[in-house]
């Protein structure tokens, strides 16, 4: 096989993908990370003052963790292991522990790199405590995770979390440049076709760097692709989102931050985006019949009806006609206007049940089915509120023990004005009547 390619003018280093040929070989070839190794970056300051410690890059794929962790041990001068959660267990780690414990007695420390670190379990991750304690390594965990809910308290306090942020244009454009000059030609697309392709990467360097591999392979010569020929050609890179994971929960809080901040438009982008990278769309039903009544709630009672009105109708007709129903829910939602009256009143007395205990009911609002229930004196003095001037008694229905307390404060607001008008009238019948 290698007489195969050196016949064909091949060597090696040309078998490598792009993306492998054109890993940094220094710590300032690492692009759209200028926060961690620009001039007054993190990692800039730590190397300057030699007070390297362990650390966990967070961060999407294809932003250059794995990268930035080689550099690092050759910028240290510590020997280099890298593993991934992945592959590894309990034995695997005691191997590796035994070799850094090896090389220190000869005077080499080791960085340890662990890509997906969140892919450990909590026993895994607390077997690292000691060796990082005792210096038989410099941890450098990398995950795609939010470290907060994946990575042991422990295992946090003992490391520096630094965020590595997706590429934009620019970075990227850094990187198909270097791309050109490595290939030794540019690439076969129009301005409307590269911006395209820069699209479709998604902040990724290591995906833009393979499509622009696919295009130099699939090109013919003197063919320069437009925008359309390109799609056809690489089809399209799946958008970078996992509904198990972070990004799932990112998009969704950005949706419903749309809807409450009454952004239609910003919300049907994030409602799309999730539907783009394959959401359940019986999820983001459920997720806009929660908006209806936490954010919503009387202000406009119709929201409720609305948003089950919009699974209904998605139940019924199925992808992709429904989803034209759950987006005008979305409209109907974020224009609709705002409220947690009821949310925050059901909070409060939740919380007001919880603190008082089994407190017994008024006993002239309890029924007396028996003589000794009447002789009780359950339900005496009960008035009947139809038989009352305005239809409202103004009775107590609070436990004795408790008094009157308001936990629905309706603000002036849509249907609710209407609401507090009613209140406010009822509040001074109570106090005319002495109730």
């Amino acid at each position: 096989m290698s007489d195969l390619f050196q016949s064909a003018g091949l060597g090696a280093d040309a078998r490598r993908p792009l993306a492998d040929r054109l890993r940094p070989a220094r710590l300032g070839d690492v692009v759209g990370q200028d926060h961690l190794l620009g001039p007054d970056g993190v990692l800039t300051r730590m190397l300057e003052t030699a007070t390297l410690g362990s650390l966990v890059f967070w961060g999407p794929p294809g932003t250059g963790k794995t990268t930035v962790a080689r550099l690092l041990a050759d910028a240290t001068d510590l020997r280099f292991e890298q593993i991934s959660a992945i592959f590894s267990g309990v034995a695997e780690l005691k191997k590796v522990f035994e070799a850094a414990r090896a090389a220190r007695l000869v005077g080499r420390n080791t960085l340890l790199f662990v890509d997906e670190i969140h892919r450990f379990n909590r026993a895994q991750q607390d077997s690292f405590l000691p060796v990082m304690e005792d210096g038989t390594v410099t941890l450098v965990g990398a995950t795609t995770e939010n470290p907060s809910f994946e990575l042991n308290a422990a295992l946090l306090s003992r490391a520096h979390v630094l965020t590595f942020r997706t590429l934009d244009a620019a970075a990227l454009e850094r990187l198909l440049a270097r791309a050109e000059t490595e290939e030794g030609k540019a690439l076969p697309l129009d301005e409307g076709a590269r911006a395209a392709l820069l699209r479709m990467a998604d902040g990724d360097g290591r995906a833009a760097l393979t499509l622009a591999e696919d295009v130099w392979r699939a090109a013919r010569s003197e063919e320069i692709f437009d925008a359309e020929r390109l799609q056809a050609l690489v089809q399209r890179r799946a958008p970078v989102y996992d509904k198990s994971s972070d990004g799932h929960y990112n998009l969704i809080s950005a949706l419903h931050k749309s809807v409450r901040g009454s952004d239609p438009d910003a919300a049907l982008y994030w409602f799309c985006r999730m539907l783009d990278g394959g959401e359940d769309p019986l999820f983001l039903a459920r997720r806009l019949i929660r908006m209806a009544v936490e954010d919503i709630g009387l202000a406009d009672p119709q929201a409720l009806v609305q948003a089950n009105a919009a699974r209904d109708a998605y139940q019924m007709l199925g992808t992709p006609e429904g989803e034209l129903a759950l987006a005008q829910a979305v409209v109907y939602l974020a224009t609709a206007p705002k409220s947690n009256g009821v949310y925050t009143a059901y909070k409060a007395a939740v919380r007001a049940a919880k603190a008082n205990g089994s407190l017994l009911p008024p006993r002239h609002i309890l029924n007396a089915p028996t003589k000794l229930m009447k002789s009780e004196g359950y339900g005496e003095g009960y008035a009947y509120d139809h038989d009352a001037p305005d239809g409202f008694s103004g009775q107590d229905y609070f436990p004795e023990s408790m008094g009157r307390t308001r936990f629905y404060d309706p603000p002036e607001r849509g249907f609710e004005r209407e609401i507090r008008k009613r209140l406010d009238y009822w509040e001074r019948l109570r106090k005319e009547r002495g109730g």
